[in-house]
C-alpha cells in the first residue's frame, strides 16, 4: 500500500483522526488513537492491528531508527501509513512533546461474556471512575501485578479515551478489559465464584488482615464518593487501608495498587 504524505491540517484524513477525540465518534467507529512509540510497541506485541499509522520523522527525536522500525513493522503488516509535516502532527497529537508516532487502532475492551478468567483469579473492578489518568494508572498496576482482568463498572470514561491509553502506557492493550453496569458485573463475578473485596474506610479489617489468596475481585470506587451501596452490600470482604494522617482516603489508583500488591504478596509473586 502506497504511503501518503500530508502537509495540510485541513486534509480529510487529518480530520478523521481529529474526530476520534470525541467519545461518540470512537463509539460509532470502534476506533481510537494511540499516541507514542512505546505505547504502540506494546500494543503490537499484544496483537493489536493498526488501522492507520501517522508518523513525523522530524519529531522522532533521539530514536529515529526505532520510530522508523515501527513504521516499517506496521507497513509490513499491510496497514496504511501516512507521513505528515510537523505542524500537522502536532495538531493531531494528544500529548505535549509528541514523539512522531500516532496510530489509529480498534478500541480496546470486550463484553463481559467474552472475558475469560481461570478459577481462583485475581480481578480488579473500578466502579464509576471519572478520571482517565486514574483508570490508566490502575491498568499499569494490573499489568505489573499479573491481574487476570480489569472491569469498569458503570464507567464514566471509556477504555478508548486517549488519555486512558496514554496514562496506561499502552497496557490497556495487554490486560483484558471490559465494561458493564454494576448489576452485570456482580452477576459475572458471582458466576465465577470471585469474592468481592470492597475497599472502604468503614470497616475494622485492614487489607493485610484479609485473606486474598483465593478467587477475588478487588473493587475500588469513584474518586469522590467511593463504592455505592450495591457494591458494599455484595462484598464478601470489606477492607480498609490504615492511614495515620488527617485525610480519610487515598487516590483511587493508589488504593487499588496497595490492595492488589497485598494480594500478590499473599499469593507469592509469580
Amino acid at each position: 500500500m502506497a504511503e501518503l504524505h500530508l502537509t495540510s491540517p485541513a486534509n480529510a484524513r487529518v480530520k478523521e483522526v481529529l474526530a476520534l477525540r470525541s467519545r461518540r465518534a470512537r463509539d460509532v467507529r470502534g476506533l481510537t488513537c494511540l499516541d507514542g512509540a512505546e505505547e504502540l510497541r506494546l500494543a503490537l506485541d499484544a496483537g493489536v492491528r493498526v488501522e492507520t499509522l501517522v508518523h513525523c520523522a522530524e519529531l522522532m527525536g533521539a530514536d529515529p531508527a526505532g520510530g522508523a522500525a515501527l513504521v516499517s513493522r506496521v507497513r509490513g503488516a499491510g496497514s496504511q501509513t501516512i507521513s505528515v509535516s510537523r505542524n500537522v502532527f502536532e495538531r493531531m497529537a494528544y500529548r505535549e512533546g509528541p514523539d512522531g508516532i500516532l496510530a489509529v487502532v480498534p478500541t480496546p475492551g470486550v463484553g463481559l461474556d467474552a472475558l475469560d478468567v481461570a478459577p481462583g483469579a485475581l480481578v480488579l473492578v473500578a466502579q464509576a471512575i471519572e478520571k482517565p489518568g486514574n483508570l490508566g494508572a490502575m491498568l499499569r498496576t494490573a499489568d505489573a501485578a499479573g491481574v487476570a482482568a480489569v472491569i469498569a463498572a458503570d464507567p464514566v470514561t471509556d477504555w478508548g479515551n486517549p488519555n486512558v491509553i496514554r496514562s496506561s502506557k499502552g497496557t490497556v492493550f495487554s490486560v483484558p478489559v471490559a465494561s458493564a453496569d454494576t448489576e452485570a458485573t456482580l452477576a459475572w463475578l458471582d458466576a465465577r465464584d470471585l469474592v468481592v473485596v470492597a475497599t472502604t474506610p468503614d470497616t475494622d479489617l485492614t487489607h493485610v488482615e484479609a485473606d486474598l489468596t483465593g478467587g477475588v475481585a478487588i473493587v475500588v470506587g469513584a474518586e469522590k464518593w467511593g463504592l455505592d451501596e450495591r457494591m458494599l452490600h455484595a462484598a464478601g470482604i470489606r477492607v480498609r487501608i490504615p492511614m495515620a494522617g488527617r485525610a480519610d482516603s487515598l487516590n483511587a489508583a493508589t488504593s487499588a495498587a496497595i490492595v492488589l500488591y497485598e494480594a500478590v504478596r499473599q499469593r507469592g509473586f509469580g
